[in-house]
């Protein structure tokens, strides 16, 4: 991945694949080189496969298009059914800030107007998420060593409960000779042991890489790029198993002009890299049982909901047919899927229930649990519940997802 064509981002740019950048990272010039081919590769890779929808012949963007600007607090407001109910609580970003939703309640987390991509940690103390962190830097463009105005991410965590100010954990600020420069990073999830975040960044030196899965270990705060598959468009949407056993991820490439994404999963125990499903799928999330996957599938009309078994990568069901819905997030208790919807220009959440046994389900009953509200497309939800408001579990889950018994080796 390069950083070359000057382009600006606009809000009909907004990827609800999380492979472009959170608007907007740098301005003006210098920011401009960064951002600009990230956006241009999402394009091309995905290539029509966003789920964009139009009304009264308005065209719609990946993430609300033309919806709420990202403002600081207080943001225009969440809009939920008095009726609403689901256990736990679900984080999402709205308006460059990082909400909570407990059935019909909902509370604004952060208020800087520059944060997104917020995640739980796995005891739901923490939501992690990603900050543009402002300043200005200086570096040679053109021949030119000047000022400019820098917003670099920054990996950052806040108390679900709200009873602390954000605390950064690291800043893709760098030094490059006498230019200050900075890395990207995504999509930052902490492991089941709170001790690793996975994350998508071409970090520690972008120079010398693309933006592929990395892991930060909160203790020592340095980077390690894991051996994974490499395609040359790098990879997104990494997810811890409950369990730990393995991180799935997006491995991007190409068929033709067409994007062909595949899911992958990586042990950490073992180094091995094993391939889940075919071209055409993102944003894994992992049953509570590590045992299966909910996916967004892609195809030439936009894209859907399915579950996927992680071993054989087979579609055990289709959740949606809307073309519209993406970034999926399971219950922890196991019964449920919430998922992001595009309608018009706005972007809502949804619940699809599970009816059945795992590995045997039948689709639900669908609820809005926002209406109108325009999330953060770029964003994908986290889900919640404490272990003491879990059902007890009547099959215990399968070994079989553990590293014995990986899918076919990635090539």
């Amino acid at each position: 991945m390069t950083r070359r064509a000057p382009a600006r981002e606009t809000a009909t740019a907004r990827d609800p694949y999380g492979l472009g950048p959170a608007r907007p990272y740098v301005a003006p010039a210098i920011a401009l080189l960064a951002l600009a081919v990230v956006a241009v590769l999402t394009f091309s890779l995905m290539n029509g496969q966003l789920p964009f929808r139009s009304t009264n012949g308005g065209g719609g963007g990946g993430g609300g298009g033309n919806g709420p600007d990202r403002t600081p607090a207080p943001s225009n407001v969440v809009i939920v059914e008095p009726d609403v109910t689901f256990p736990g609580s679900i984080v999402y970003a709205k308006a460059g800030n990082i909400w909570i939703q407990t059935g019909h309640d909902v509370r604004q987390l952060t208020n800087s107007g520059r944060d997104s991509m917020p995640s739980f940690s796995p005891d739901g103390k923490d939501v992690y998420f990603i900050r543009e962190g402002t300043g200005k830097a200086k570096h040679t463009e053109g021949g030119r060593y000047t000022w400019f105005d820098l917003q670099t991410p920054e990996i950052a965590k806040v108390p679900a409960d709200g009873s602390a100010d954000p605390a950064q954990i690291v800043s893709g600020r760098i030094k490059n000779g006498r230019d200050l420069w900075f890395f990207w990073m995504r999509e930052p999830v902490l492991s089941p042991d709170g001790h690793t975040i996975a994350l998508a960044s071409d970090g520690p030196n972008p120079y010398q890489g693309d933006v592929t899965i990395q892991l930060f270990d909160t203790t020592t705060k340095k980077f390690t790029q894991p051996k994974l598959a490499q395609s040359g468009l790098g990879h997104q949407d990494p997810a811890w198993a409950p369990d730990g056993s393995y991180l799935a991820f997006v491995k991007n490439a190409r068929d033709g002009s067409r994007g062909a994404p595949q899911i992958l999963k990586y042990n950490p125990v073992n180094k091995k890299v094993f391939t889940i499903t075919g071209p055409g799928y993102i944003a894994p999330a992992w049953s509570p049982d590590s045992r299966y996957l909910a996916a967004t599938k892609t195809d030439s009309f936009g894209t859907d909901i399915v579950i996927i078994d992680s071993l054989s990568g087979s579609e055990l069901l289709r959740l949606t047919n809307d073309h519209h819905s993406f970034s999926p997030v399971w219950s922890p208790a196991g019964d449920a899927i919430a998922f992001l919807r595009l309608d018009g220009e706005i972007a809502d959440l949804v619940e699809v229930k599970l009816n059945g046994s795992p590995g045997s389900w039948t689709k639900g009953d669908e609820t809005p649990l926002t209406e109108v509200s325009g999330l953060d497309a770029a964003s994908r939800p986290g889900w919640f519940i404490p272990p003491s408001e879990l059902p007890t579990p009547s099959v215990a889950p399968s070994s079989s997802a553990g590293p014995s018994a990986p899918a076919s080796t990635a090539p």
